[in-house]
């Protein structure tokens, strides 16, 4: 597996480059901005951007697919309960981000689906809380957990479809019980460091005790 975190944009938020060497083909998780920059990464590894994989629907996150999709003609995915934010972002929010308004999904996802990029396969964990059809990415030994679970934080629950009770389930059943040396790759830069594990988050993470 061929694998980049970039923080992009104005808002710390890592996109991530998710490639297979044998088929040269690539996906990336959340191209929020700075598209660019994430296909000449691809480039330099030569790799073809083929899917668009939006953890939630939240303007900060999907502010790129627009522009990704024109460039690459790679296929957007999203949970099916956030599909309809793609196409529903207030235009004073996309202004404010710099994006554009996001084309409708190619395909829904739902709990247990399977994303595949050659020979990696991405399973889907339903992680609401944050929003209603946030999702984690899991393959053995990395999970990408998009705004619910960050290095020593979690994610807002304030935000319209929020709720906090849900999404401290959905981190404690769901994520938590992954192997404790998965390493956890969030939405956001705002952490001690950039990545972290689901060991080190079971320890030290303040939001996550009793």
């Amino acid at each position: 597996m061929i694998f980049q975190q970039m923080q992009v944009g104005t808002m710390a938020v890592f996109a991530y480059l998710v490639g297979d060497s044998d088929s040269g083909k690539a996906l990336v998780i959340d191209p929020a901005a700075d598209v660019p920059s994430i296909i000449n990464e691809a480039v330099k590894r030569d790799l073809r951007i083929v899917t668009i994989v939006n953890t939630h629907g939240h303007v900060d996150h999907i502010s790129g697919n627009a522009d990704m999709k024109e460039a690459t003609g790679a296929e957007i995915i999203i949970h099916e309960e956030d599909a309809p934010m793609l196409r529903s972002t207030p235009p004073m929010m996309l202004k404010m981000f710099g994006g554009r308004p996001s084309p409708p999904p190619d395909r829904t996802v739902r709990d247990g689906n399977i994303i595949s990029v050659g020979s990696i396969n991405l399973e889907v964990i339903h992680v609401p809380g944050h929003s209603p059809g946030g999702i984690a990415l899991y393959t053995p030994g990395y999970v990408f957990t998009g705004d619910t679970l960050f290095v020593e934080g979690v994610g807002r629950s304030d935000l319209p479809g929020g709720s906090w009770p849900l999404m401290l389930r959905s981190i404690k059943t769901r994520l938590l019980t992954l192997p404790d040396d998965t390493v956890v790759l969030p939405g956001h830069n705002y952490g001690p460091t950039p990545t972290s594990t689901i060991g080190h988050e079971k320890r030290f993470n303040p939001f996550l005790r009793g």
